[in-house]
């Protein structure tokens, strides 16, 4: 080659031009985790969730991603087990080197993988509701605490539907712990409570249920049952002939896309209630982007619940923190995380720095069809308080001590198909 050509391509290379014969690296991508059931019991309620969360990965990056990088998901299958869900968390930290983690549904994988990330010093997000009980440092909590829903929906049940109060839960962390805590406040909302019944995550045999619901007669069901086990509750209801004016029952953890499925199987709902932060029917700009979003993205019949809100929020917190931090290092990101706001589809949303969780509303929902319409909604967005004013700490560290002996070292019973540990 002519030594005056290698001298000129040389300086191209120097000054930049080389471009054109050397294409610029593109940066690698900033790894995140979604670690959601995609198998087993809570699937009809998980899949959703990680619908929502790529939706926002998505958004940011149609917006030029974060420091000049692309967001790029890494899906794990947490196939319903609190033990599979630790391990995929494991995983997504020490071989993927995720910069956070958003998921798990029960409490019992939150807890599960709450271990792994304190371990690591890294960083769930976490978007349903829950009992509370606990605060962690790497954990970011954008559903409802046991203040910010249960107890205030107990509130408005005594007045609105009854005083004998009959509680019904899987047989997890969850459900066993919000009725410990209802229990305390029952007293003090002048409810009595005429029963109460755990089921196995998973199982469809509601007999024995609604053979004690008959017994005690209550003037409401309060509902914490999570997955597909809601099908066979409200199955049961049906064919047994009651109905929400004779019994009504308010669900913790149904939401529209849980409408949805019961509806494909045949089931009717109307005049039921549900207790959450967020309803589709919420009038606000913000909400219209969002579940406008979803259905071009995923279907005109599309629908979006609570914790699928919790999951976007989750995503556009991270996402202004890291920002703040110029850095998606979880040492930088986690200071940051803890002054973040958002104006959330529900409302505006901020995180209590003392704690983790988010400032929330409560809004009771009454079912007609798959639609959701608020009848109710609190005030003020009311702050959180994962140890409620009624029990103490240690009250609720023994309580929970005492469930993990019992469950031999699981944060749910044992069930026969080994759904969940």
């Amino acid at each position: 080659m002519n030594r005056k050509i290698i001298i000129a391509l040389l300086l191209l290379t120097i000054t930049g031009g080389g471009a054109l014969l050397y294409p610029r690296m593109q940066p690698s991508p900033i790894k995140v985790g979604i670690l959601h059931s995609l198998t087993g019991t809570m699937a009809m309620s998980e899949k959703p969730v990680v619908d929502a969360t790529m939706l926002a990965i998505d958004d940011i990056n149609a917006h030029g991603g974060l420091l000049g990088r692309q967001v790029e998901a890494v899906i794990v299958d947490g196939h319903s087990d609190a033990a599979t869900f630790a391990k995929g968390a494991e995983r997504l930290i020490t071989q993927d080197h995720v910069a956070a983690i958003f998921g798990c549904w029960t409490s019992a994988s939150r807890k599960m993988v709450k271990s792994v990330v304190e371990k690591h010093h890294h960083l769930l997000l976490y978007p349903v509701q829950s009992e509370g009980l606990e605060a962690s440092p790497n954990i970011i909590y954008t559903g409802a605490t046991a203040n910010q829903q249960i107890v205030p929906a107990l509130v408005w049940a005594v007045h609105h539907l009854g005083k004998r109060i009959y509680l019904l839960g899987s047989d997890y962390i969850f459900p066993r712990s919000a009725n410990f805590i209802l229990r305390r406040y029952a007293a003090a909302a002048g409810a009595t409570i005429v029963g109460e019944r755990y089921i196995p995550l998973g199982s469809k045999e509601m007999a024995a249920t609604l053979a004690d619901i008959r017994r005690t007669k209550p003037d409401v069901v309060l509902n914490t049952i999570n997955g597909d086990s809601n099908i066979a509750l409200f199955r049961a209801l049906q064919r047994a002939g009651i109905r929400a004016k004779k019994l009504p029952v308010l669900s913790f953890s149904i939401g529209e896309t849980e409408l949805v499925n019961m509806k494909r199987q045949g089931l009717n709902l109307d005049g039921n209630y549900t207790a959450s932060s967020y309803l589709q029917s919420i009038k606000s700009t913000t909400n219209r982007t969002l579940v406008d979003a979803m259905r071009y993205r995923y279907g005109a019949n599309t629908v979006v619940n609570d914790p699928m809100e919790g999951a976007w929020i989750a995503v556009h917190l991270w996402a202004g923190a890291v920002k703040a931090a110029e850095s998606s290092s979880i040492e930088q990101v986690l200071p940051m995380l803890k002054h973040q706001t958002f104006q959330a589809p529900e409302g505006l949303v901020s995180i209590d720095a003392d704690n983790n969780h988010l400032w929330k509303r409560l809004r009771i929902g009454r079912i007609k069809g798959q639609k959701l319409t608020t009848i109710y909604r609190s005030p003020q967005p009311i702050p959180p308080q994962p140890w409620p004013d009624l029990i103490s700490q240690s009250e609720a560290d023994a309580m929970l001590q005492s469930l993990w002996q019992r469950w031999h070292g699981h944060w749910s019973a044992p069930t026969t198909a080994t759904l969940t540990r």
